[in-house]
């Protein structure tokens, strides 16, 4: 039985309220890509809104829905570039890119967290992820089709993994 349409329209209300701004950081930081994560957040909220109900578990249908539009992107970036490869007349020309100064230490430890979650396999990576914007061991279940039961293990695992990787790759952490 659908939900009456002032009832959805108060739960999605209170989801967008309650989650943007997680998923976002989530998509953010794992593509590197603020406008992209933006954009991509968007859309899985569009896509809620469009089924007229609300899922059992909102945070992994929107984490799930988001990680197919993320896997689409990149497919449509990766089909780009192989065009622009071989027709590089085809590529836009922008400005030279900025002098990264000050930020630049910062930088460098962002490029050193990216190159670490690269090397670990991909569900450690996204529990990670998702711990660290702010999703439940529930969610984070959900998401991973993991049991609640098995979240803690894995992201005691998972960040076991990342400290051993990073140390491996970029010494001990400051």
């Amino acid at each position: 039985m659908p939900e009456p349409e002032s009832s959805f329209e108060d739960a999605f209300r209170d989801c967008y309220t309650k989650r943007f701004a997680t998923l976002f950081t989530y998509l953010n930081r794992l593509t590197g890509d603020s406008e992209m994560a933006s954009d991509i957040a968007q859309e899985a909220f569009v896509r809620l809104h469009r089924r007229g109900t609300m899922p059992e578990l909102p945070g992994g249908w929107l984490v799930t829905v988001a990680h197919n539009l993320v896997r689409d992107e990149q497919r449509r970036s990766s089909r780009q570039l192989r065009i622009l490869t071989t027709s590089p007349e085809r590529a836009p020309s922008g400005a030279p890119a900025a002098d990264p100064g000050a930020e630049l230490e910062s930088a460098e430890r962002v490029r050193a967290v990216r190159a670490t979650l690269e090397v670990l396999n991909p569900r450690d990576r996204r529990a990670l992820l998702l711990r660290h914007a702010g999703y439940s061991y529930r969610e984070i279940g959900a998401a991973l089709n993991l049991a609640r039961g098995s979240v803690g293990t894995t992201l005691v695992r998972a960040s076991e993994a990342f400290r051993s990787a990073f140390k491996e790759m970029h010494g001990a952490p400051d």
